[in-house]
């Protein structure tokens, strides 16, 4: 047994998904499964790639996986605990505390500067605006975006808007960041920039991460790489 596979057994299970199918109903009655029989556990610090074609459940999984949407059948747990039977304002509260959410396109506020999008994470957990905003600086300067700290989202290139959405999603040192196609976006050379910073950043802050792509060479920095294939994990 690997040095990886013990630690893995022996570091507690962050996200557990318990037999997890998800299926939808088309408008003649059919049934369409895009998750059967899902058995998945994401360890503490573990970072975790997904990958498959187009259109084989990638992203549904992940969904489960943070709560925003529920399992047809099966359970899903965080930190031990049921998505399903928290209430909305539990779910909310552990999404903002303990989560990070990274999608392909960067989802930034275009009133609010680079500072207040990274801010405003902070500002939704009770932070005082001073705080927020001093955080949200130390951030900007990590990923050498301060000379942006001012400018509005229209103001920065591709590459600068996902850097901020990643700085958004790891400002609050969350315990695990999931990112849905983080670079699908973005040109070779941003690319790379956002892979280091994401993964570099969960790595710094303890955080696991679990990250749908395409990219071979996110995905080869993986500890694991899960490819969902016919519904299933194979």
């Amino acid at each position: 047994m690997s040095e990886f596979d013990k630690k893995h057994i022996q570091s507690p299970s962050l996200i557990h998904c318990d037999d997890i199918s998800k299926w939808f109903e088309s408008e003649d009655g059919e049934k369409l499964t895009v998750l059967e029989s899902l058995h998945l556990s994401i360890s503490e610090g573990e970072f975790v790639a997904i990958v498959g074609a187009s259109g084989s459940g990638k992203s549904t999984l992940l969904h489960l996986m943070g709560g925003l949407d529920r399992p047809s059948s099966g359970d899903v747990t965080f930190r031990s605990q049921s998505w399903a039977h928290m209430s909305d304002r539990e779910r909310a509260k552990a999404r903002a505390t303990d989560l990070g959410f990274v999608y392909q396109f960067h989802h930034l506020i275009g009133e609010l500067t680079a500072l207040e999008n990274i801010a405003l994470t902070l500002r939704i957990r009770g932070q005082s605006k001073s705080e927020s905003e001093l955080r949200a600086l130390d951030v900007l300067d990590q990923f050498n975006l301060s000379d942006r700290s001012r400018h509005y989202p229209h103001q920065l290139s591709g590459g600068e808007r996902q850097r901020i959405a990643i700085a958004r999603a790891l400002v609050h040192r969350p315990r695990c960041v999931l990112a849905d196609e983080p670079t699908g976006n973005l040109d070779e050379a941003s690319a790379a920039t956002a892979i280091h910073l994401l993964v570099d950043g969960c790595k710094a802050r303890g955080a696991a991460l679990v990250v749908v792509t395409h990219n071979p060479l996110l995905a080869a920095q993986a500890d694991r790489t899960l490819t969902i294939s016919q519904s299933r994990v194979v």
